[in-house]
């Protein structure tokens, strides 16, 4: 793919810019991973919690924890021996309410 220059964008548009901005978007196209960001607005988490909160197996949801972490929209640290996940940052917690705000 070959940059392009649009007419209602100043800057240029990198293939890799684009590729990255397209799975960030692909990864709010999901509803659990919404759900989870949402949680993990109000607080970070572990995997039990966020189970228990979203009534999906620990399988599932570590899963999805998983792909928002390639994704880098989360982080994960140990606090002794849990494992928690946090947002990456508060970019993501306004496109999320940016989002919320359309739409109402």
């Amino acid at each position: 793919m070959e940059e392009h220059q649009y007419s209602f964008y100043n800057g240029k548009l990198k293939e890799n810019d684009l590729y990255r901005l397209t799975e960030f978007f692909k990864m709010l196209g999901n509803p659990t991973r919404i759900l989870i960001l949402l949680f993990l607005m109000g607080q970070d988490k572990n995997v039990s919690d966020l189970s228990k909160l979203l009534g999906f197996t620990q399988s599932t949801v570590s899963h999805q924890l998983n792909l928002l972490k390639a994704n880098k929209m989360i982080r994960r640290y140990k606090d002794g021996k849990k494992v928690f996940y946090a947002l990456v940052d508060k970019n993501v917690s306004k496109v999320i309410e940016e989002a919320r705000h359309i739409l109402q």
